[in-house]
């Protein structure tokens, strides 16, 4: 009968498998880890080690206490270092999963000074009592809307349920069916309506409703609130109707019933000038008798993500005083952000310092010159690069079915989306678009100071394929 050789250890199965002790593992990693609690890092390593029990388990092959060691400094590094920076050549300009509009340089520098130490928040420096929050972004939105009034909050779904819960709460909302739209998220517009303790009072189609059918609905119910919602992320087309938003706004007021606008993306500028279709002002809605109107800071205004509300200032100041206005206000750095955005609107220099006003702007032959500029650099990285004419979008529910004429590089392999993934999990990381057989890389919504990290990162997904 045969019997055990004494000196060869005993067999393992995957599930008896241990990763080393935790003592071994720190031990191997102190020089990396000097200077970091202790505490913190056993709470990172139990977590790697749990990780390393179940890859064990699975049949993995198990890693050495100095690999394991550095896999620890790894994680680390990663949990301090925070989200990865993107670089965008998707040619989708507000494209929601990487964070909508990049931040003027104006609005990052003034959120560095308001998170670096104190500011005079809700502090009136001459009288030395209390003021109102972070004036500046009110009185900036005031002047560039027309508005009486102005208040922010945390996003533009804040702003709408806030002044649907103050006007319309335990009464009517009326809104037409054409407009129930969906905002993101599974998000509806009923959704909200519900939520802010309104009732939904549906009138018309869905591609048509009339003057008379807002008419009977405000003489035959408790109404607290006309909405009308302007369909910035779809577009019903053909046999349609709905009456003008002046018209509205007068019958409104003849029942003596607040109308709130919301307008979503919220553009500053006319869009029509850049030879998209017209995305409708803020301006232009409170001219036509809208009361309130809601919109975005970080979709079409290029700034920080908030919700901003303006219109009469007996109303807003309701707003302003209920208390679900406190739980959705912004923070002191987003309003520092926020103001900084504004004011360069005020200033007139939108078009040349707002990220996405320059992106929207750039000529075609600027971006086929920096395409050009980079074809030979990714040639000699190995793969086929062309310089391409491309269709940009603005993305962030703003203007669907509308596109912008771009210019960007085109990249023939292979099986694309192996190098579009290792472009993605490389760094800097590169988010792009597979079409048919190649890699497309827009530059329209690539940062001019980013065309040689995009080269770099191509180069390095082109020598790990090597």
């Amino acid at each position: 009968m045969p019997t055990s050789d004494p000196q060869q250890p005993a067999a393992t199965t995957p599930s008896t498998r241990r990763p080393p002790s935790a003592h071994d593992v720190l031990a191997a990693a102190d020089v990396a880890l000097a200077g970091r609690e202790r505490g913190a890092v056993r709470e990172v390593l139990r977590s790697l080690l749990r990780d390393e029990h179940a890859s064990l388990a699975s049949g993995s092959s198990p890693r050495s206490v100095a690999q394991l060691a550095a896999a620890l400094d790894d994680r680390i590094r990663a949990i301090a270092d925070g989200p990865r920076a993107v670089i965008n050549a998707s040619g989708v300009i507000l494209h929601t999963n990487l964070g909508r509009a990049p931040w003027p340089e104006e609005a990052i520098d003034a959120a560095v000074r308001a998170a670096r130490g104190y500011l005079f928040l809700e502090l009136d420096p001459d009288t030395g009592r209390r003021s109102a929050r972070f004036p500046a972004v009110e009185s900036h939105l005031i002047e560039l809307t027309g508005a009486d009034a102005a208040l922010a909050v945390n996003n533009n779904a804040a702003a709408l349920a806030l002044s649907l819960s103050v006007l319309a709460r335990r009464a009517g909302v009326v809104v037409s069916r054409g407009e129930l739209a969906e905002i993101g998220g599974d998000v509806r517009i009923p959704d909200i309506i519900r939520r802010a303790g309104a009732r939904l009072v549906e009138v018309g189609t869905t591609n048509r409703t009339s003057l008379a059918d807002y008419e009977r609905a405000l003489d035959d119910q408790r109404v607290g609130a006309v909405l009308r919602v302007h369909a910035s992320n779809f577009r019903i087309e053909g046999f349609t109707h709905r009456p003008a938003l002046r018209d509205l706004g007068d019958l409104a007021r003849a029942r003596a019933v607040p109308l709130v606008e919301d307008l979503g993306s919220g553009a500053l500028l006319d869009t029509a000038r850049f030879g998209m279709a017209h995305e409708p002002l803020p301006r232009e809605s409170i001219e036509a008798g809208a009361d309130l109107v809601t919109f975005s800071g970080d979709k079409l205004l290029g700034g920080p993500q908030s919700g901003l509300i303006v219109g009469r200032s007996h109303l807003v100041a309701r707003l302003r005083r209920d208390p679900l206005a406190r739980a959705m206000r912004l923070d002191k750095v987003t309003l520092a952000a926020l103001a900084a955005t504004l004011a360069l609107y005020r200033s007139g220099e939108a078009q040349t310092r707002i990220p996405i006003w320059r992106m929207i702007a750039e000529p075609v032959a600027s971006l086929r010159r920096r395409a050009e500029s980079m074809v030979g650099a990714i040639r000699d990285a190995g793969f086929e690069a062309s310089v391409s004419r491309l269709v940009a979008t603005l993305g962030g529910g703003s203007l669907p079915g509308e596109g912008i004429e771009s210019a960007g590089l085109s990249i023939r392999i292979d099986r694309p989306g192996r190098l579009h993934r290792a472009l993605r999990v490389g760094e800097p990381a590169v988010i792009a678009r597979v079409h048919r057989s190649a890699l497309i890389l827009d530059l329209r919504t690539v940062l001019p100071n980013q065309d040689d990290a995009l080269v770099d990162a191509l180069r390095r997904a082109g020598a790990s394929r090597a």
